[in-house]
């Protein structure tokens, strides 16, 4: 529990793409998806505190305003936190120093890559050391991408996005686009008019026909900012929304195609030029990027 603060990070990720193939009983949504892991990043930092305290602080001012009006006790760091001591039994708080660069509300599982980089990293400073199998069950209570996180590859999600099969990933350049809207995922997925049946593929057919992104069409006709980011970049290359947005994104040959495009965004949209990878960050930081 001695070990030196460090920051940690927290990868976004892309859905390549996303089927919805049926709604459950309970109101969760069945889906096949894409998670491609990418090195856009978060960074955490952690100081073990007495048992029960549970903080979080921004390091920094853009973070400070992207976190403005969220409620700490309902961040999932802090959630997740407590969550790892409720059920391990652990009596110990923690203090979290957070350098937010994901966009928040765009479809990139910041929030979610923050709980799992919570849950990895507390397991080792409490002591706790639980497989990573048992931290990503634990994961899912938090929300359908954490497992993701937690396992630290890209991979084919089915279920409601916590069956994983890892691919090798695409070491590929994508432009992301953000534009300047936050789009709620329940209302995405409440809209009557969203797709749900579409049809259940084995993995090789998903990964030969590329897919789609059931949500775009619902979130195009509700958020015209989206739309127009969509319209804008479907000029340079193959666009399409990941998760359910607001971010968008295309694949390019180099980064200097990618940059290149960038520079030709209207400034009222945030882009990012950034790598696929096949595994998270995080786990070269563990020291295990060779498997978990």
């Amino acid at each position: 529990m001695n070990e030196p603060l460090r920051w940690w990070l927290a990868p976004a990720k892309l859905n390549l793409f996303l089927h919805v193939t049926g709604r459950r009983a309970d109101g969760y949504h069945e889906l096949q998806t894409y998670f491609q892991l990418i090195d856009l990043c978060d960074e955490l930092q952690f100081a073990v505190r007495s048992a029960g305290v549970f903080a979080r602080e921004a390091d920094d001012e853009p973070t400070q305003a992207a976190l403005r009006g969220v409620d700490s006790e309902q961040d999932l760091c802090i959630r997740a936190a407590r969550l790892l001591a409720e059920a391990s039994g652990i009596r110990a708080g923690v203090s979290i120093r957070l350098r937010k660069r994901i966009p928040l509300g765009g479809g990139l599982g910041g929030g979610s890559s923050d709980a799992a980089t919570t849950l990895r990293v507390l397991n080792r400073l409490w002591g706790i050391d639980w497989p990573p199998g048992k931290l990503a069950a634990l994961g899912a209570s938090l929300g359908a991408d954490v497992p993701v996180f937690v396992l630290g590859r890209s991979a084919v999600g089915e279920g409601i996005g916590e069956r994983l099969t890892p691919q090798a990933g695409m070491e590929s350049v994508f432009l992301v686009l953000h534009p300047g809207v936050a789009v709620p995922t329940r209302e995405i997925f409440q809209a009557a008019e969203l797709t749900r049946n579409s049809p259940v593929l084995t993995i090789p057919a998903l990964l030969a026909a590329g897919g789609r992104n059931d949500c775009e069409p619902v979130v195009r006709a509700r958020f015209p900012e989206v739309a127009a980011a969509l319209d804008w970049l479907s000029q340079h290359g193959a666009a399409r929304l990941t998760g359910t947005g607001a971010c968008i994104f295309a694949r390019f040959d180099s980064e200097a195609e990618a940059a290149r495009v960038a520079a030709l965004v209207p400034p009222r949209w945030r882009a990012f030029v950034v790598r696929g990878v096949p595994s998270s960050p995080l786990l070269r930081q563990f020291g295990d990027d060779d498997g978990i």
